[in-house]
């Protein structure tokens, strides 16, 4: 007995089953998944990508940069320390204000002229040239008032009163590039750091060197970052610094080492300069504990700007010619149109008796009565046209432009005869009054 399948006994002519009637619930879109929830799971959903929206955000734009928050030419007081009593808290903290200004007013002369002969102003002149108040510390009590505090006054009001003056010359911009090394990775403007946030605080209006910082936000992480340092390559500087508005890039690097965590922290940092990575100078300083990083890294740039400032002094910081974009020339710009046709006149100029010629000359500054009598001392040389000082470092060497007519052998000879020691050569300069020079000095370049 045999069987016959339903078709005739083709197993190829099988029919075939569909499954799509039996499955119509599997079928959907996402708008319709949309549809089957309520509305206050739409209206949650809604809520949590608009937060997720909003973090992303943040993360990008807020949480990568610190704007340099420092950039005033105010002369600044810091480390003042007040301890006083008043009826109440607010007459304590403004008696503990008062008081730092007048100390911080007589630190600012001792500073310029010596301890002796501080002018007595009242506190409403002391308000007038006053700008800000930098509180470094505060503990307020009832009825007492114990901080340290800084006092920042006007240049412009100030330095009239200090017979301080003059133009002080700067270097040429210098893009900030500052590179902290701890837990054994670097990093810039990666990411928020205690070296960035140093280098923001720092008020560049007082020193000689014109610092380029940003803000570590947008792109600078990406164009900035711990590697680009490393590149000794002219063309991508050139495009970088271009792009910054700067001459040349200067790279203060600190690298922090932990005893155990939460102990002393040890700094060690470095100044260099320029692509090649050129050393200016290092040094070490330590924290007793993990809170004393930002005033060990507030003083640590304080003490690399002074490296910065001795090295353009001495002619070490100088700007990479390489790095200069240069416009090419239009040919036609050059040309002169019909300069066959126009007649040449020739006038004989009578032959000047001397040439005149500008000197750079450096001089001893320990207060500010030293470089009006420096000025006047130049002026008085026969054949002087001009002497201003054009860079001033009260305590330490400024720099005067003289205009002479005549040539440097006599310029020398015309100081050796004011009692001057005279150093250098060509057109650089170093007077002494009396004595020779220290030894080991180089001579100005």
């Amino acid at each position: 007995m045999g069987w016959r399948l339903a078709d005739g006994g083709n197993p190829a002519k099988r029919a075939r089953v569909s499954l799509s009637p039996a499955l119509p619930r599997l079928n959907f879109r996402p708008s319709q998944l949309l549809r089957l929830l309520s509305r206050p799971a739409q209206i949650l959903g809604a809520i949590v990508l608009g937060l997720a929206a909003a973090a992303l955000f943040a993360q990008m734009e807020g949480e990568r940069g610190v704007p340099p928050i420092a950039s005033g030419g105010d002369y600044q007081v810091g480390g003042i320390k007040v301890d006083v009593l008043g009826k109440d808290a607010n007459s304590a903290r403004l008696a503990g204000w008062r008081l730092a200004q007048r100390q911080g007013w007589r630190m600012l002369w001792t500073r310029t002229h010596g301890a002796a002969g501080v002018p007595s102003l009242s506190d409403s002149q002391l308000e007038g040239m006053i700008s800000g108040v930098e509180i470094e510390y505060e503990q307020i009590g009832p009825t007492r008032y114990v901080a340290t505090l800084g006092i920042l006054f006007d240049r412009a009001r100030t330095g009239q009163l200090l017979g301080v003056s003059g133009h002080v010359m700067r270097s040429p911009p210098l893009l900030v590039i500052p590179v902290m090394w701890d837990g054994g990775s670097a990093v810039s403007y990666e990411r928020i750091n205690e070296w960035q946030k140093a280098w923001a605080r720092f008020r560049t209006g007082d020193s000689a060197i014109d610092y380029v910082r940003v803000s570590g936000s947008i792109a600078d992480p990406i164009l900035l970052n711990a590697g680009q340092v490393g590149r000794r390559g002219r063309l991508w500087w050139r495009v970088l610094l271009d792009q910054y508005g700067a001459a040349d890039v200067v790279v203060p690097i600190a690298r922090l080492e932990r005893q155990w965590p939460g102990g002393p922290v040890t700094g060690t940092f470095t100044a260099r300069y320029g692509p090649d990575d050129r050393l200016i100078g290092s040094f070490s300083l330590r924290a007793s504990a993990e809170s004393a990083i930002p005033q060990m890294l507030d003083e640590a740039t304080r003490r690399i700007d002074q490296l910065y400032t001795a090295a353009l002094n001495d002619g070490r910081l100088r700007p990479d010619p390489s790095l200069i974009i240069e416009e090419p020339v239009d040919p036609d710009a050059l040309e002169i149109e019909n300069a066959t046709d126009v007649p040449v006149e020739t006038l004989e100029a009578p032959t000047p008796a001397a040439t005149t010629g500008s000197f750079s000359i450096q001089f001893d500054t320990p207060d500010a009565g030293s470089v009006a009598q420096g000025e006047a001392a130049i002026r008085s040389i026969l054949g002087v046209r001009s002497a201003i000082t054009s860079s001033l470092a009260l305590g330490g060497t400024s720099v005067m432009q003289v205009s002479y007519d005549g040539t440097a052998d006599a310029l020398r000879a015309a100081l050796q005869a004011r009692g001057f020691t005279v150093s250098g050569s060509g057109s650089a300069l170093r007077i002494r009054r009396g004595g020779a020079a220290p030894a080991g000095a180089a001579p100005p370049q």
